[in-house]
């Protein structure tokens, strides 16, 4: 599925993920710099009743969010982290909480290791275009 939106137009987005996903889902967001991964995590979590700043864990690796009703929202910030420290670091047990889990920067490796042990992972993958983004969603 690819869908092109602004950021006024992010529920597009955000809508279909809603009706493509399971209630727990782990999502790999792709994109260079800036493509828009926290900006889309940002409305996903506005969707859910979220209302703290949501933003990068660069530094932390993950935040945690709760929404109205309790549902949860887990954003994970992977860059220059390997595989192997983040299994060392025993993340990967995060991901049988329940909620929605939005990875940033997740590695094949990581991707590959998941659905190995039975997780489904969807793929956005955010590319600029013009004033709006390009999202390719495989789920």
């Amino acid at each position: 599925m690819e869908i092109i939106a602004s950021l006024n137009e992010l529920d597009k987005v955000v809508n279909h993920l809603k009706e493509a996903l399971p209630q727990n889902a782990i999502v790999f967001l792709r994109g260079d710099l800036a493509a828009g991964k926290t900006t889309l995590t940002q409305a996903i979590a506005k969707d859910k009743g979220i209302e703290s700043e949501i933003t990068s864990p660069t530094f932390s690796l993950q935040q945690c969010y709760r929404g109205e009703d309790g549902e949860a929202l887990y954003h994970y910030d992977l860059y220059r982290l390997e595989h192997e420290a983040f299994m060392q670091m025993g993340l990967f047990e995060e991901f049988e909480k329940s909620g929605w889990h939005m990875v940033e920067w997740g590695s094949d490796a990581l991707k590959s290791f998941l659905e190995a042990v039975g997780y489904n992972v969807a793929i956005v993958e955010i590319e600029p275009y013009d004033d709006r983004r390009i999202y390719r969603i495989q789920s």
